[in-house]
């Protein structure tokens, strides 16, 4: 199964991008846009002068307590700058959504309580809301992780999407929100869980 297939097992249709979006990532955009995998993980991530955006981290069940997905993201908090990533609402239906997001409280990540996303799908249609998560080495406020986001929206989400989906995303001043009162934090409870 190639890197692509795995992603596509994994990740929830709305959120995947298509296979020809991501080669010209990897290819025109080659200096910003990187893939490592291995034979059980796939990551895509962009990496910024200021920031590191994880596109995707896919970390097979058969390496599953290995300590892969840690090393993964070892690899990226060695380069010092913030991290950001968008991961599922927790449902309680789908215990991956729990577990991963257990993982990134472990891994120091917090939950951008102010920042809003919501994109209409193109693939259904749907509108789809994502939570915010980051890692902050040098103290990085969430309007930086804002600023961040808007700037991977436009550079890495929406790069050619009339091209590749024959329709276009939403314009990021419609997709991303930041409110001065904080949704609920989606890592709190976790963090405690783990630290108990």
């Amino acid at each position: 199964m190639n890197w692509y297939e795995k992603l596509n097992q994994y990740f929830p249709v709305e959120e995947m991008k298509s296979k020809e979006h991501m080669d010209a990532l990897l290819k025109e955009k080659g200096s910003v846009y990187y893939k490592d995998e291995g034979p059980y993980h796939v990551l895509m991530y962009a990496e910024f002068p200021n920031f590191t955006f994880v596109d995707y981290l896919f970390v097979s069940k058969e390496s599953r307590g290995m300590g892969l997905g840690k090393k993964t993201l070892q690899m990226l908090k060695d380069k010092n700058k913030p991290i950001i990533l968008e991961v599922e609402p927790v449902d309680y239906e789908d215990t991956d959504t729990e577990k991963r997001l257990r993982f990134y409280a472990r891994e120091d990540f917090q939950h951008a309580a102010s920042i809003g996303y919501c994109r209409r799908s193109l693939a259904t249609g749907e509108e789809n809301s994502m939570e915010i998560l980051y890692w902050a080495p040098n103290g990085e406020s969430e309007e930086e992780i804002f600023e961040a986001m808007k700037v991977m929206y436009q550079d890495i989400h929406t790069y050619k999407d009339q091209q590749f989906y024959g329709d276009s995303y939403e314009p990021v001043s419609d997709v991303l929100t930041f409110q001065e009162e904080e949704k609920e934090n989606v890592l709190k409870a976790l963090t405690k869980q783990t630290a108990n």
